[in-house]
């Protein structure tokens, strides 16, 4: 093979390929703050996730539509990538990664205050920082879990074998 030669590259997926993935992470950023900030950030970060899951659904969505052309079926195989890439975003992104920082955090807090004389300053950010370093060790495992939930269930429904990359 000559070394001059290219490979031919994949298509880069902005909402799953660069740094916009990353704010598919922001509440779970603001679940790790929520015991130092006021509560409208913590909320606003899930506005911020919210966008990035409504976001990647609508590129699918639309991508769907060009790569079904004029072909029966293109109004089915849209929706199928739209709800599939909501739905999975939705759990895997926002719902139970934020309720999971949320426990961990709530729970830090909870046996800190338990089991140490730290001031309070010191013990919300010590929570803080546990839930900030739970966030990486969490994603695989709920990515993981998502895709069996919806492989045993929604995508039984349309049948498709089709799933969220």
């Amino acid at each position: 093979m000559d070394a001059t030669e290219e490979k031919p590259s994949k298509a880069v997926d902005i909402y799953r390929d660069t740094w916009v993935r990353f704010l598919g992470y922001a509440n779970e950023v603001g679940e790790a703050f929520r015991a130092l900030v006021p509560v409208s950030l913590v909320w606003g970060s899930y506005a911020v996730a919210t966008a990035y899951v409504t976001a990647d659904a609508v590129d699918k969505g639309k991508k769907a539509a060009v790569a079904h052309g004029d072909n029966p079926g293109k109004t089915t195989r849209v929706a199928v990538a739209v709800v599939d890439t909501f739905v999975w975003q939705a759990l895997a992104s926002v719902i139970i990664p934020g309720f999971t920082i949320n426990r961990v955090c709530a729970a830090s807090l909870y046996l800190l205050g338990r089991t140490t004389k730290w001031p309070l300053p010191v013990r919300k950010w010590t929570t803080t920082a546990i839930g900030l370093s739970t966030i990486p060790f969490i994603i695989t495992p709920i990515d993981r879990s998502v895709d069996f939930l919806l492989d045993s269930s929604l995508r039984k429904v349309y049948n498709e074998g089709e799933k969220h990359e």
